[in-house]
């Protein structure tokens, strides 16, 4: 029997792709919509509101729905925890949540892992549950990277791994050998648009593209909850700042809405690639 899923929704495209896999596949769904970031198309679902707090409400709802894996999915901001109004079983955890938060997003994000494995729930994470939202090898659609392309690629991943070690983001922009941007609490898109508003003596155009975003998970990161992750708005984002493609390791990059990613990329002649994990890479001094 397929076992019933509860969707912890934040915001963003990946919930609403992942509640909709579930349809399709006619695996049987449940979604906790977190207040203030989930899609309003996800209450076509059945499930309830509940705060990022209210950590009672959603287990005793997933339990009652009788769902046994749990996935995390979409975009939440660091909250507040000064305004956060907890149930019982939240303020038990608040402590912990508190302190994990200290050491940065990825511990805050095990930490809230572990107490729902407590539970007894097992987690599944996005590209297991959605068949296909991983990035294979190669290129994703008819562009594909060229010889003159590969020395910012290989570099941009190397930047990307290395400020991924220090925990500070997933990814970075590299045009010439040049180092553009990298990425922190801001995201993607955020940093794409700093990119956009550079010198053009350092950037690409999008009539005459050069240089690369990539995209690596972090050493120590959690992939079950938080794995990289492209949309359209990312492609559009990066032929905006002058960039030539998009490269992320094979099978830890999240394509959300993978068949309209692939045709704006066509569209716009960007690129977007999967290449292997290297883990000897090292940025370069």
């Amino acid at each position: 029997m397929t076992t019933k899923l509860g969707l912890i929704a934040g915001g963003g495209a990946l919930p609403l792709e992942i509640a909709n896999a579930c349809r399709d596949a006619d695996r049987p769904l449940f979604v906790i919509r977190l207040k203030g970031f989930a899609d309003p198309y996800l209450n076509g679902f059945d499930g309830i509101d509940a705060g990022l707090a209210e950590l009672g409400k959603g287990i005793k709802a997933l339990k009652q729905a009788g769902c046994r894996a749990v996935c995390f999915a979409g975009m939440v901001r660091r909250p507040d925890f000064s305004t956060l109004i907890p149930d019982l079983r939240g303020l038990a955890a608040l402590p912990g949540v508190i302190l994990a938060a200290r050491h940065g997003d990825d511990a805050l994000l095990r930490f809230m892992v572990h107490e729902f494995e407590r539970e007894g729930f097992i987690i599944e994470g996005a590209h297991e549950v959605g068949a296909g939202l991983a990035l294979g090898g190669g290129p994703l659609g008819r562009i594909a990277p060229g010889e003159v392309h590969l020395p910012d690629m290989k570099r941009a991943m190397q930047v990307a791994r290395a400020i991924g070690q220090l925990d500070i983001g997933q990814g970075a922009v590299v045009a010439r050998g040049l180092v553009l941007a990298v990425e922190a609490q801001e995201g993607t898109d955020a940093m794409l648009s700093r990119c956009a508003d550079l010198p053009i003596a350092l950037r690409g155009t999008p009539e005459a593209p050069m240089g690369v975003l990539a995209k690596a998970p972090k050493p120590m990161q959690e992939r079950r909850v938080d794995m990289p992750t492209i949309g359209v708005a990312t492609v559009m984002a990066a032929a905006h700042a002058g960039l030539a493609g998009i490269v992320g390791e094979t099978g830890a990059l999240l394509v959300v809405d993978r068949r309209a990613v692939i045709q704006r990329a066509d569209d716009l002649g960007l690129f977007v690639v999967g290449v292997p994990h290297e883990p000897e890479d090292r940025a370069p001094a």
